[in-house]
């Protein structure tokens, strides 16, 4: 494994916890755009990016496909309500060892970036309350595509970009807490770091075929060299 040169993180279950921000947030706006509160994780699970949360529960809740513009006032909606709700969470929480690696890596002067499903402007609305955005230079985001392994292309791109030189893919690192990351990794021909702070333990992540697996960010963060650090 090449030392890494861009480390990519994803956000719910592997750097913060919202307590639920995210899911009062969609109940909201679906209340107050069709009347109808939903308990998001009926439809969803853990990994989907936010665009295909919102097709997903609106065509299940609704029982028909939604329109584009339907789409878009939802997920604006949620936006609308979403920095609130995690300013208010009670259980907010940086998940362990995640601010020590992110400044132990930034201080190595490694690039980090973010490959999320959550909207651009809802990932950096629940990385504030945590004071995490600093950290980050580039990402991909949901509302850079449905699809995990698109953007998580997007966000390799925009890392060479910033880099001026194309990357090998054996020094991109993907950073997640489900197979849906582990997939997005593979997806795109990076290496996969499974963390089981979230809803998978360690033996899913396994199974999923993570190149890596952590019990948490405290465990010893693989591809990056002593001399890195």
């Amino acid at each position: 494994m090449s030392p890494a040169k861009l480390i990519l993180f994803d956000i719910d279950g592997t750097l913060v916890d919202t307590g639920g921000a995210g899911a009062r947030s969609w109940s909201w706006a679906f209340e107050h755009l069709f009347g109808r509160p939903v308990d998001i994780g009926r439809y969803s699970m853990s990994g989907m990016t936010d665009p295909a949360i919102a097709r997903a529960t609106f065509t299940q809740v609704m029982e028909r496909e939604p329109t584009p513009g339907e789409l878009t006032r939802l997920e604006a909606s949620y936006q609308a309500v979403l920095p609130d709700y995690v300013a208010s969470s009670q259980d907010y929480r940086v998940l362990a060892g995640v601010k020590e690696l992110l400044e132990r890596l930034t201080g190595a002067g490694l690039l980090l970036g973010l490959t999320t499903g959550g909207l651009e402007a809802a990932a950096h609305a629940k990385l504030g309350r945590g004071r995490l955005n600093h950290f980050f230079l580039v990402g991909g985001y949901g509302s850079d595509s449905e699809d995990r392994v698109a953007l998580t292309r997007t966000a390799i791109e925009r890392g060479e970009r910033l880099l001026d030189h194309p990357l090998d893919l054996g020094e991109v690192i993907v950073v997640g807490d489900t197979p849906l990351d582990v997939a997005a990794a593979e997806g795109v021909g990076a290496v996969s770091v499974g963390v089981a702070s979230g809803r998978y333990g360690v033996d899913e992540l396994s199974a999923a075929g993570a190149d890596h697996v952590l019990a948490s960010l405290v465990d010893p963060f693989p591809g990056v060299s002593s001399s890195q650090t």
